[in-house]
């Protein structure tokens, strides 16, 4: 009869992690802090693809470790795109928030499933990551008596060098080398999306874009933002001249614009500035609207 135990300690790692990651990303004190890096960098490369190994495979002998570990990088890779493009025809985009809940939705799902499918296999068929072997083992070795004080010299040495390379590739991962310069600028149309942008007007008539900015400059960056038709500039609020951002930090507004002439193919320019220098835009978008009469 199949033995039903409670969710394996593996499954448990991996929601677990999951959860921490919608903490440090959606909490604000948090969301600052190399431990979203840290966390967020498995939530896209790995864990997705191990929770849909474990929900495909939940016997033992189905694959070896190397095979689990390979294709859980391999699936994350292959799933998490997929999982973009399908955002990118809903209507929430492809934002910070919602690839996020569906990275997390489809994991947490997995792993449900993978829960499933091994509490109906006899417990002997059950695949397994064994910690709790594998801390004994660690814990022997350091805290054991070996045969002379080289091999406890050995043993110690050898546990340093590993916690070293750990907290070494922590710090590389979190502390990158400061990269190229430059600030990410787009418009999407009033649904999140590349699509729909308002081209047709009529005189008076009001027309719906969302305005985004994402600092990679390195440091704190002002920006102003202006909007221009043909060679008028249309007048826009207050928001949209002193934006702040720290760096790696997303600035999105919807902005609301109003043409105050009338014409066909008419160049809708969106100027973005740097640093207070008005005098040259430092990236700048545009489209194309045709504005009829009322």
């Amino acid at each position: 009869m199949p033995n039903r135990n409670k969710i394996p300690s593996d499954i448990q790692v991996v929601i677990a992690l999951v959860l921490l990651t919608c903490i440090f990303i959606t909490v604000p004190d948090l969301s600052h802090t190399p431990i979203r890096t840290v966390l967020g960098l498995p939530m896209v490369l790995f864990l997705p693809g191990y929770a849909l190994i474990a929900a495909l495979f939940p016997s033992r002998d189905d694959l070896d470790g190397i095979e689990r570990l390979a294709l859980s990088f391999g699936l994350s890779i292959a799933v998490v795109p997929l999982i973009g493009l399908a955002l990118n025809y809903t209507p929430w985009g492809i934002r910070l928030l919602p690839i996020l809940i569906s990275l997390s939705a489809f994991t947490i799902l997995m792993c449900a499933v993978a829960v499933l499918r091994r509490g109906s296999l006899p417990v002997d068929d059950k695949f397994s990551v064994p910690f709790s072997s594998a801390y004994a083992s660690i814990k022997e070795e350091v805290s054991g008596k070996p045969e002379n004080k080289l091999d406890r010299i050995l043993t110690i040495l050898l546990v340093i060098s590993i916690l070293a390379s750990v907290v070494t590739l922590a710090y590389v991962v979190v502390t990158p080398k400061e990269g190229e310069k430059f600030t990410e600028f787009y418009v999407l149309g009033p649904e999140g999306m590349a699509d729909g942008y308002p081209t047709e007007l009529r005189n008076g008539q009001s027309g719906n874009v969302i305005i985004g900015i994402v600092n990679h400059e390195y440091a704190d960056t002002e920006y102003s933002i202006e909007l221009v038709l043909g060679n008028n500039s249309i007048p826009m609020g207050q928001e949209l001249q002193h934006i702040t951002l720290q760096h790696n930090q997303t600035w999105e507004k919807e902005v609301t614009f109003t043409p105050e002439s009338v014409g066909d193919d008419m160049k809708l320019q969106f100027l973005l500035y740097k640093d207070n220098n008005m005098t040259e835009p430092y990236r700048d978008l545009h489209l194309w609207i045709d504005v009829g009469e009322s």
